[in-house]
């Protein structure tokens, strides 16, 4: 699956997504299990293969989900960027702020037996998978109650039983592993599906210089290929839908997610040397992923804008809290250093530099 920001005419760099908290508004609405009806901001663009329909079947309860969960993703982000400016964070810090309908969309497509799997851009991803906010931050700052156990950092976030296999650092180390998930699905035959993310091209290089073709969901050749609108929730949740179908009866196929990041490649790029902040503020204004959502629960009378600002305010003193309760927890022990490296049992030892003095044996 690749995901293409859109934005300059010079460049288009490919980059690459729901909290384990309740999803619902302060009020109850006798409604919210009724059908909606909604249109994606623009057609499909497809590739060996016929588009699906832009008609969107959702529900009130689902956008009201949708708001709170991208809120929520949009805060945590904010915050670990304050995080790592305070030196709480330390290393490589990718982060996602732009790109939440991405996640959001995917995960209201398919169930926690699909897999996932993506490269350094993943704090959201794990979020959307069943991760808490607690884990995310210890991890971020490398503490023992981060789903790592402090040791992977912002590149190295996993969780198994939420189908979620990473949180990859290497360049492109993801879809190999993401090819082995979809073969093991198909010959355990158990109907289920892998998204491997993959692409998030380099700071600022121009599109001429990244490839020879820009449209990246014609990329497999042969193999069908979707473009779709990566900053609508309903594109990508269609387009996931569709996808996992298509898979499941014809193979592989290509999603191009044309998303926008707020943020530059990584903590260390400013993003700001390849763009002006007049187009940031262009597509913050026309296509945030978020304002969608709010424009489509007000049009429907679903909630007040007032309500809206409640579920930010709470979104905000959770996302408070969780750092509050991570930075309480402990480092890891030195000895956690030679943990997890090599098979237990084995004996191995460690040396220093000189391979004559005997450091340690390792469990």
């Amino acid at each position: 699956m690749a995901l293409s920001r859109s934005g300059s005419k010079l460049l288009k760099p490919i980059s690459p997504f729901f909290s384990s908290a309740p999803s619902i508004l302060s009020r109850s609405i006798s409604s919210s299990n009724d059908s909606i009806t909604v249109e994606t901001s623009i057609p499909f663009t497809a590739h060996n293969c016929e588009p699906p329909s832009r008609s969107v079947t959702t529900s009130a309860a689902e956008l009201q989900s949708f708001f709170r969960d991208m809120a929520l993703m949009r805060r945590m982000e904010i915050a670990a960027d304050s995080l790592y400016k305070a030196k709480l964070i330390r290393g490589f810090c990718h982060l996602y702020d732009g790109q939440e309908a991405v996640a959001v969309g995917m995960e209201a497509a398919i169930t926690r037996k699909d897999c996932i799997i993506t490269a350094y851009r993943d704090h959201c991803t794990f979020l959307s998978r069943g991760g808490t906010l607690i884990e995310v931050f210890a991890e971020l700052m490398g503490r023992r109650d981060g789903m790592s156990n402090g040791k992977g950092g912002s590149m190295h976030f996993y969780r198994k039983q939420g189908g979620f296999y990473g949180g990859h650092g290497i360049v492109g180390a993801q879809v190999p592993l993401g090819c082995g998930l979809a073969f093991a699905q198909k010959y355990s035959k158990d109907e289920n599906v892998t998204f491997a993310m993959y692409g998030d091209d380099g700071m600022g290089t121009a599109e001429w210089r990244a490839a020879k073709s820009p449209a990246y969901y014609k990329r497999g050749d042969y193999v069908p290929g979707l473009k779709v609108d990566g900053m609508d929730a309903f594109a990508v949740k269609q387009a996931c839908k569709f996808a996992k179908e298509h898979a499941l009866k014809n193979g592989p196929i290509i999603l191009e997610m044309d998303t926008y990041r707020y943020h530059g490649h990584s903590m260390s790029d400013p993003g700001s040397t390849y763009r002006t902040r007049d187009e940031i503020s262009g597509v913050r204004q026309e296509r945030d992923p978020i304002e969608r959502i709010r424009k489509l629960l007000l049009a429907h009378e679903i909630s007040t804008e007032a309500e809206l600002k409640d579920i930010e305010k709470e979104v905000r003193k959770e996302v408070d809290n969780a750092i509050a309760k991570a930075k309480e927890s402990e480092m890891p022990h030195p000895s956690e250093l030679f943990t997890n490296v090599y098979v237990k049992g084995l004996g191995v030892e460690a040396y220093g530099a000189d391979r004559k003095e005997l450091r340690a044996t390792l469990p």
